[in-house]
């Protein structure tokens, strides 16, 4: 499968720098962030297409750097961590942090409470932000937005991002945007075309980053229907490149 501006597998093998987001997207979607399964065959998919790609193949994602290597198991891989926040252009360097505004302790704390008055409630914490998932509370979404919202009252810096089933606070400076503008001046990115993968609201400025930067922002649900179709089409694409 081939879109524009990309005229077919072997342009995008040649000239792309692919950014993918994580849950969702490479995985499917689960209960609990650790609770995803890895398929077995896609950590050897990714390392070969990075190999293709000359090295420009990027995870961009929500969760924290430490999460996504603990998901990913003994593979590394450059990385952009929550929306940007952590930039890991090369997998054998040490991330760098993003300048961003301390979230206050009393945020988690009262984020802890709330879910705990909620069975099902969980909240993630990440150095730069939390989540507050409600996947296995589904009634209980527009009662934690508005204690969300009440939170950040007066706190111009930070937003209430929506995810799936899920509302993260976070920097409003940072975003899977301007992640993938940052990791398009790094080698190896640099001077290719950025097609972008997400499947998600905190995906959007990732997609529209891309199409900016003359390259291609696709939502999983309307070019793959969902994360086995990117699968699929990774298998596919790799198998032009081993061809």
């Amino acid at each position: 499968m081939a879109f524009a501006p990309f005229h077919s597998s072997r342009d995008i093998l040649a000239n792309a720098a692919l950014f993918l987001d994580f849950d969702g997207t490479l995985v499917d979607i689960a209960k609990t962030p650790d609770a995803v399964v890895l398929p077995p065959d896609l950590p050897g998919q990714l390392v070969a297409l990075s190999w293709a790609l000359d090295g420009a193949l990027a995870i961009i994602t929500g969760r924290s750097l430490e999460s996504l290597d603990a998901a990913l198991g003994a593979l590394r891989l450059p990385a952009a961590a929550e929306h940007g926040a952590l930039l890991r252009p090369r997998p054998d360097e040490l991330p760098h942090r993003m300048p961003t505004p301390a979230v206050p302790a009393a945020w988690r704390h009262a984020a802890q409470a709330l879910a705990a008055t909620e069975p099902g409630v969980l909240v993630e914490q990440k150095p730069a932000g939390f989540v507050v998932h409600f996947r296995q509370a589904e009634a209980a979404g527009p009662q934690l937005r508005a204690a969300l919202d009440d939170l950040l009252r007066d706190a111009p810096d930070f937003a209430v991002m929506p995810a799936q089933m899920a509302w993260e606070v976070k920097a409003r400076s940072v975003d899977k945007g301007g992640a993938l503008r940052a990791l398009m001046q790094e080698a190896p990115f640099q001077g290719r075309r950025p097609v972008f993968i997400g499947d998600d609201h905190t995906d959007e400025d990732g997609m529209a980053a891309a199409r900016a930067l003359g390259g291609a922002g696709l939502r999983v649900q309307d070019h793959f229907s969902d994360a086995a179709g990117v699968r699929a089409w990774l298998a596919d694409l790799l198998e032009v490149a081993r061809a």
